[in-house]
């Protein structure tokens, strides 16, 4: 299984490990912890059988002098029966373009017919905690939406 993930800029990366650390001390969520070198990150396209070498050529074409997107992250939401809490951009119109054109873009790698990362299924989100039982996604519910004012990125 291979994940096309965005990443942030620094300021917003560190604002998201430091909730994840918070989560952590406060015996909430380990779920930055169980993955080495975890980042903060938002998935845009997942693959099953990925021919690496052509989906990084077609990478270096498609992506080549892309501009950033601003991202602003004012929402706090959960996936009904997941245990995962997340941080959910606005949904603008740069975002779904940026999307929708790697889509568009990758085309000939889509072996996922029912991938939740395809146009029309996708939820953007960046993952805070996850596989919570109910009573500690309910903490760090609470912790997360008092700690934290809109996040720009």
């Amino acid at each position: 299984m291979y994940g096309f993930k965005a990443i942030f800029d620094e300021n917003t990366e560190q604002m998201i490990k430091d909730n994840w650390k918070e989560l952590k001390e406060n015996s909430i969520s380990f779920y930055a912890y169980e993955v080495e070198d975890r980042k903060p990150h938002i998935t845009l396209a997942s693959y099953i059988d990925l021919n690496k070498a052509d989906f990084i050529k077609q990478m270096d074409v498609v992506y080549d002098y892309k501009p950033t997107i601003d991202i602003t992250f004012n929402t706090i939401g959960s996936f009904l029966n997941s245990g995962a809490l997340f941080f959910a951009p606005t949904v603008t119109n740069d975002l779904l373009e940026f999307h929708s054109n790697h889509h568009r873009n990758f085309e000939q790698f889509k072996d996922e017919p029912n991938s939740l990362y395809l146009p029309d299924n996708w939820i953007p989100h960046c993952t805070i905690a996850n596989r919570l039982y109910p009573d500690q996604l309910s903490k760090a519910f609470n912790y997360c939406s008092k700690r934290n004012n809109t996040i720009f990125g």
